[in-house]
């Protein structure tokens, strides 16, 4: 396993929450919004401001299908983007509450 892979799936792994965002990205901060909105405590990697962020999303790519953000996990479950997550907000809460994020 890729130096790579290996902290993607730490990330995943250790934060109930992880999103793998873009910090000038409007669907990014709308996945965001919403989770704050919901109580989530949650992890946020911004791939625009950390060196190996191609890199991170070049791996998230391979593991998931997905190539844009954001690419959001919930229980280390592969939520999907921002259009997936808001297709979900009756169900978030709870989904939340199993992860452990509020």
């Amino acid at each position: 396993m890729s130096a790579t892979r290996t902290k993607v799936q730490s990330i995943i792994d250790e934060n109930p929450v992880a999103v793998f965002s873009k910090s000038y990205c409007p669907y990014c901060r709308a996945a965001k919004q919403l989770l704050s909105e919901n109580g989530a405590k949650y992890f946020a990697i911004e791939l625009d401001q950390v060196d190996d962020g191609s890199a991170i999303q070049s791996t998230l790519a391979e593991m998931t299908g997905q190539t844009t953000v954001p690419n959001i996990f919930i229980n280390k479950k592969h939520i999907g983007g921002n259009s997936d997550l808001q297709a979900k907000k009756a169900e978030l809460p709870a989904l939340l509450k199993e992860a452990g994020a509020i």
